[in-house]
């Protein structure tokens, strides 16, 4: 089988990389060794999603589906590992919020403003949308009571750190029954791989309304299975290495900028690890395929808060750490807000560029409060 490269102009970033451990190693100023390694992620980020739905090929729909479904987010998984081991937990619970407003706000509002620019009023499958979205406001329920209820519980640490174990442990239950409907309901997870075959629209016929449904994209494998294997080792690998770099500069560079752990970890982090997949999202969203679109970024947000924001409380026990699912008043505001606007946006199962243009609006409402937010205002260290 012969191999084709990726020609995508983001992997040239991979040059950053080398260049980013150089700057680590020769102790280069922090603010430039932040600058190099979240570039150096970027591509790094992409080709693990690559690497991992050429395996999904190879390893067929349900099994494939299931890879995707977990390592979708591996490489912000991977920097909030870092940070947990740095003891940056303030850090890890703001990239767990920004990773889902983004996805809901700018990947979205992107995408439906960028998309109806150039296609007009676009339909999509409201029940579906529906459903992802009303699991979204469940997900933000989710991690809004343990952060109400722990107020009650900060004088018996060994029972907030129960809470939070077993809210988590419900919260990937419920992804996991998630995963299973879509297999069930033969709606395939959408994922990075879905925007490579370029599928036309059927043209609705002239009078007549509802949703076009779009076919489903068949792949061919690019890569051998030996070398996608290589490749997802590769990527993970230096993907671990550049996030070591990264988290190490962030407290210089906030002292240096004048910036917060808060503000990082709520606008730059999430877009570090998550630049590729928001590219698919919009482009997508170009194609007309907004189906596909929303299923990315809603997907997306709900991998976050269902399966990566639990784990990662099981896996600060590892490193001696308790990262517990309690968020500021603040962190909560954005996720409600966020998350009802959402689901407003997929309850007509239409979306235009104006609704776009509000959802980025929000956004960068929110993005200025937390860049004037002058510390983070959490009861844990």
């Amino acid at each position: 089988m012969q191999i084709s490269l990726p020609k995508n102009p983001i992997y040239y970033l991979l040059i950053l990389v080398p260049i980013a451990i150089i700057a680590e190693l020769s102790h280069a100023d922090p603010v430039i060794v932040f600058i190099l390694s979240a570039g150096g992620l970027i591509p790094l980020a992409k080709l693990i999603g690559e690497a991992t739905e050429e395996l999904a090929i190879y390893t067929g729909p349900k099994f494939g589906g299931l890879l995707n479904a977990t390592l979708g987010n591996a490489a912000e998984l991977i920097i909030t590992i870092f940070a947990i081991q740095a003891g940056l937990l303030d850090l890890v619970r703001a990239s767990i919020t920004g990773s889902i407003i983004g996805n809901l706000l700018l990947v979205l509002g992107f995408s439906l403003l960028l998309g109806g620019f150039r296609n007009g009023i676009q339909a999509f499958d409201r029940r579906t949308a529906g459903l992802n979205a009303t699991l979204s406001l469940l997900a933000v329920v989710a991690l809004a009571i343990p952060s109400l209820f722990d107020r009650l519980l900060v004088e018996n640490p060994s029972s907030e750190l129960l809470f939070s174990e077993g809210v988590a442990l419900i919260m990937i239950v419920l992804y996991g029954l998630s995963v299973l409907y879509s297999f069930t309901s033969g709606n395939k997870p959408a994922s990075h791989h879905d925007e490579v075959e370029d599928h036309t629209l059927p043209e609705r016929p002239e009078g007549e309304t509802g949703v076009i449904r779009e076919a489903a994209p068949v792949h061919a494998a690019r890569w051998t299975l030996q070398f996608s294997v290589i490749v997802l080792i590769i990527a993970t690998i230096g993907t671990a290495i550049v996030s070591e770099t990264l988290i190490g500069a962030v407290e210089p560079v906030t002292q240096q900028l004048g910036l917060t752990e808060f503000f990082l970890g709520i606008i730059i982090i999430p877009l570090v690890g998550n630049v590729a997949e928001h590219l698919v999202a919009v482009q997508v969203a170009i194609k007309n395929k907004m189906e596909l679109s929303l299923a990315v970024s809603l997907g997306s947000s709900l991998q976050i808060a269902l399966f990566v924001a639990p784990v990662l409380v099981f896996i600060s026990l590892l490193f001696g750490q308790r990262l517990l699912l309690v968020f500021n008043d603040f962190e909560l505001i954005a996720l409600l807000g966020t998350s009802l606007i959402a689901a407003f946006i997929a309850l007509d199962g239409e979306s235009n560029w104006f609704e776009g243009a509000m959802l980025l609006a929000v956004y960068l409402i929110i993005a200025l409060a937390f860049f004037f937010l002058p510390a983070p205002a959490t009861p844990h260290p």
